[in-house]
């Protein structure tokens, strides 16, 4: 199975939550999933159900260092710094979604 690479675009709640719902799914379903938090994604609160689930199917979360810098805000728990650049470099045959 092809796996998927998520880039949450914005801070936008519902796009994120449509985001997680899509990652979740692709776990579940076996595949490789990474959810990469952009610009001002990295400052989403990361709880919830849907959250919970991706953390629980291994969903690997990503958060943009020069935004968590730029917005102040930590390293999220559970997630691991990147940028666009790495991103795309370990994309192998992965599908791209913009959220």
């Amino acid at each position: 199975m092809r796996g998927l690479t998520i880039v949450v675009a914005s801070a936008d709640p519902a796009r994120f939550d449509a985001a997680l719902t899509l990652a979740n799914a692709q776990a579940a379903l076996g595949g490789r999933t990474r959810l990469y938090l952009h610009d001002a994604a990295v400052t989403l609160p990361l709880t919830g159900t849907l959250m919970d689930a991706a953390r629980d199917l291994g969903v690997e979360l990503i958060a943009c260092q020069t935004a968590l810098d730029t917005h102040g805000v930590p390293l999220p728990g559970g997630a691991e710094g990147g940028g666009m650049v790495g991103l795309l470099a370990t994309l192998d045959d992965d599908r791209l979604v913009f959220a």
